[in-house]
């Protein structure tokens, strides 16, 4: 599915609760952008049963203290158990998500810090990552730009 039709979905899914729609357009631009910069129209996350996306804990060699809480995405079916044992495991499936749901979702994930995405299937090098704090300032940004152009009344001529 082309992002165009992604980004559309989202819209015509949202909750018709008169601001969420509207919302959803608005920052559609940012997910649109940040999806172009990456290579595949869908990865694949690994979930539990109850379609809970699998959080992966990574600490800091040089200061274990520090911590970072990450999402892998993987750029075909045939990537996951080169990277994680989901294969083993029965609780843990790898199911295909569309880019604009992956980045719109990432917003809201509080308790992720990023989204790691494998780009060239076969190869675990050169990840991209999404910090979710980042793809939030893009947009504040984006929404404070719209709030604050000048209102121009309809009756102007």
């Amino acid at each position: 599915m082309d992002l165009k039709t992604q980004i559309q979905l989202l819209i015509d899914n949202a909750p018709n609760d008169g601001i969420t729609p509207q919302l959803v357009t608005a920052i559609a631009p940012v997910i649109s952008a940040i999806a172009l910069s990456l290579r595949h129209p869908q990865y694949y996350i690994l979930q539990n049963l109850e379609k809970d996306w699998v959080l992966t804990t990574l600490s800091n060699r040089v200061n274990p203290g520090l911590e970072k809480r990450v999402i892998y995405a993987y750029p075909t079916l045939q990537d996951v158990p080169l990277r994680s044992n989901a294969g083993l495991d029965p609780q843990v499936i790898a199911a295909p998500i569309a880019i604009a749901d992956i980045l719109f979702q990432l917003v809201a994930l509080e308790p992720v810090d990023s989204i790691v995405f494998f780009e060239t299937p076969g190869m675990s090098t050169n990840p991209v990552e999404i910090k979710r704090t980042e793809l939030q300032h893009l947009i504040q940004k984006k929404l404070h730009s719209i709030h604050s152009r000048p209102q121009i009344p309809p009756d102007i001529a």
